[in-house]
């Protein structure tokens, strides 16, 4: 994959950058049908009308793509048909056709081309693409679309060029080291893809204006020191201020290394390394 910048034609045009889709089969394809369904959009309001996601509506008209996050076909190898680009996700998908002629959607792991075949389940050879319950993918292995609970689909490493290296194995537990450090263990019944996750490029590519950004759905971000007192802790002051506290949310959560995470949650001893925070470095574990 590669990256096209815009001839500056106007000073939007100047920044500007787009991905030049040599990953995929053919830019022109249109996906599959019978995998599609209606994307009802909310703009970040719950079933009561309450904005719970802010910063969040608009947006260009995009059909959903049904991808298989599970893959349970177990002993039946697919071709693969195309890879096709994905308005609703960072990475490509890749079309693929069972032996028995069922098509279905998986995320493209890098260098997945159209006519490689891929398989899952526990007798499926280590290569990429192929889905397997991690007790039989061999240590050092990088994965990608890690199950949490077995059956219910891949709920980690899903993003464009992201990727999970497992280091160990012991008992009913292995060891996998996620891409923002954070080592953690998962039952070796959960399924991973082998490989990582393809089009690495997409966070190297520069939005370049505003409107491109409101055409993913994301509206204007107001900054809270500009905000009155009673929007925002930042807020008030006489003239500009840069605050007078660590930077956070409108109620008050901590933005740069804040715990969010619930300290009495079953799932937390099975992390053995918290992820790494760019303004406190390494986080502590919870304590238990």
């Amino acid at each position: 994959m590669g990256i096209i910048s815009y001839k500056p034609t106007s000073a939007g045009r100047r920044a500007g950058q787009v991905s030049d889709f040599s990953d995929l089969t053919d830019s022109s394809r249109r996906p599959t049908k019978a995998l599609l369904e209606r994307l009802h959009k909310h703009g970040g309001r719950n079933h009561s009308g309450m904005i719970t996601c802010r910063h969040r509506g608009g947006g260009a008209r995009s059909l959903y793509r049904r991808v298989d996050f599970k893959r349970r076909k177990d002993g039946i190898p697919a071709e693969v048909v195309a890879v096709e680009f994905d308005p609703n996700r960072s990475a490509n998908i890749a079309l693929i056709r069972y032996a028995d002629g069922e098509l279905s959607y998986i995320l493209a792991p890098a260098g997945m081309r159209s006519g490689m075949k891929v398989e899952s389940g526990p007798k499926a050879e280590p290569n990429s693409g192929n889905a397997m319950p991690l007790r039989c993918v061999p240590v050092g292995m990088d994965v990608h679309n890690v199950e949490l609970t077995p059956g219910r689909g891949g709920k980690l490493v899903r993003s464009a060029g992201s990727g999970a290296r497992l280091i160990a194995k012991e008992g009913d537990y292995a060891t996998l080291v996620f891409p923002s450090g954070e080592m953690r263990q998962v039952h070796v019944e959960c399924r991973a893809t082998i490989g990582t996750v393809g089009n690495a490029d997409h966070q190297n590519i520069s939005i370049g204006k505003a409107g491109r950004t409101r055409h993913m759905g994301r509206r204007p971000h107001v900054r809270g020191v500009a905000m009155n007192p009673v929007a925002h802790p930042l807020g008030g002051g006489e003239g500009r201020s840069g605050g007078g506290r660590h930077p956070c949310s409108p109620t008050g959560v901590l933005a740069k290394g804040g715990r969010t995470r619930k300290p009495w949650k079953p799932s937390n001893r099975r992390i053995l390394r918290r992820r790494f925070s760019v303004r406190y470095g390494q986080l502590p574990l919870p304590k238990r």
